[in-house]
């Protein structure tokens, strides 16, 4: 922020960034703030410590929807926002970060593909022991009169217990892992831009996707294994 503005027009230059396209979130940073994470940075150096923080401006740090223009959202706003002395946005980071996120996405879609098929093969053929072990049963009750419905459900309901011990266990090893990655990065100087969702506040969705995951691959796998035992 021009170092001229007083601060009634300091925070009207923080509500023209927030009206921009593309911005998703506007926040402030003081002089003194900002100093005071400047001197964090480098605590081990005398040489950054007890600046004065008039020898830098007040600021506001924007986050964006798409970090693909967030080069022209920089531009847009120091071309149309009175008040702005400088903008600084490091596209190669930025740039860096959406090859690694696409990467990432490819990788993931491909990982959770396997999965899915391993799991259905494993909950499947687990289900298929079972039947093959109980065959003649089953023969004899569809021979008798015994509906399908009434032959299928306690293998369904198998399937779907493994599916759901199986949801809760991966789901807690998630959290472990994420809880983990989320401290590594905490405790590294190179990824300090990165800032990590904490766990606590995307658990249910996830908690949701697993169990609902858990349950249609366990009941399908069950469906599957079945099928074939009820021709007599």
């Amino acid at each position: 922020v021009d170092e001229n503005c007083y601060e009634a027009q300091t925070k009207a230059v923080g509500r023209a960034i927030e009206q921009r396209d593309n911005v998703k979130e506007c926040v402030f940073i003081s002089k003194e703030e900002a100093i005071e994470s400047f001197e964090e940075k480098y605590e081990g150096d005398e040489l950054f410590q007890n600046l004065d923080p008039e020898i830098l401006r007040d600021r506001y740090a924007v986050f964006v929807d798409d970090l693909s223009i967030a080069g022209q959202t920089a531009q847009d706003i120091k071309d149309n926002v009175d008040g702005v002395a400088k903008v600084r946005v490091d596209e190669d980071i930025s740039g860096g970060l959406i090859t690694l996120r696409n990467v990432a996405g490819v990788v993931c879609v491909a990982l959770i593909t396997i999965l899915l098929l391993v799991s259905v093969f494993i909950i499947s053929n687990t289900i298929k022991l079972t039947t093959f072990d109980r065959r003649e049963e089953i023969a004899i009750m569809r021979m008798v009169g015994a509906t399908n419905g009434f032959i299928r459900w306690p293998f369904v309901y198998e399937g779907l217990l493994l599916g759901l011990f199986s949801a809760v266990i991966a789901f807690g090893l998630q959290w472990g892992l994420y809880a983990a990655v989320a401290q590594g990065i905490a405790n590294s100087d190179s990824l300090q831009i990165l800032n990590v969702v904490p766990f606590t506040r995307i658990w249910q969705f996830v908690a949701l996707v697993f169990l609902g995951t858990g349950i249609l691959v366990g009941v399908g796998g069950s469906l599957t294994a079945i099928r074939r035992f009820l021709r007599v």
